[in-house]
This record gives C-alpha cells, structure tokens and sequence, in this order.
C-alpha cells in the first residue's frame, strides 16, 4: 500500500527503492516534464507489481 503511494507521489524513488537505479534516473527525466509524470508513475507501478509477485 506505501510502495502503490511512493509511486503515484514519486515514481523515481520507487524505481530507486526496487533497486533499479537506471531505471530510476530514466524514470526522473520522465517525471521532470509535465505530460510524462503519468507514464512514468505507470512505468513504476508495474515494476512494483512485477517485483511483488516474483
């Protein structure tokens, strides 16, 4: 339930959190604009998910 919230507030600290660095910093350069905070909040929802279920 935190992680979900941490991912709708800040994507990149999710990425960050999951232990995908890379990912993270893409994720940033995308919440950085406006129009792609919202792929970039999906993005981190499914790498939650994906990390969650494995």
């Amino acid at each position: 339930m935190v992680m979900i919230l941490i991912c709708f507030i800040a994507p990149w600290l999710a990425m960050f959190l999951q232990g995908k660095v890379i990912q993270g910093i893409l994720c940033i350069l995308l919440h950085v604009t406006l129009i792609g905070w919202i792929p970039a909040t999906i993005w981190a929802l499914i790498v939650t998910r994906e990390n969650r279920a494995a």
